[in-house]
């Protein structure tokens, strides 16, 4: 089955939050999203190259780090729904574009 880094990225930033809230575990949160993250770098650096793979994993941090301050100002749920889109959106620009999806 082929499947976009994209929906990775974005899916992983969605259940570290939702693992969090379902389990009162930020460390577990936590663990969902590192995963999440090695994971992404590691099909990034093999399909996109070293560049953006790095670019990439920047905006998968950066996200999360938005995401709080952004909580604050329109929810906790619609800050983790924007950022995720954004991340995906990068993802798919810079990685998933034409023939490069990840089997898996």
């Amino acid at each position: 089955m082929a499947l976009p880094t994209s929906v990775l990225s974005a899916g992983s930033l969605v259940a570290g939050y939702a693992t969090g809230v379902a389990t009162g575990q930020r460390p577990l949160a936590g663990v969902v999203l590192a995963a999440g993250g090695v994971l992404c770098t590691t099909l990034w650096r093999q399909e996109a190259g070293n560049g953006r793979a790095a670019l990439l994993l920047g905006t998968y941090l950066g996200a999360f780090g938005v995401s709080h301050p952004l909580a604050k100002q329109i929810g906790a749920w619609p800050a983790v729904l924007t950022v995720a889109a954004a991340t995906g959106l990068a993802a798919h620009v810079l990685a998933d574009r034409g023939d490069r999806r990840v089997r898996v």
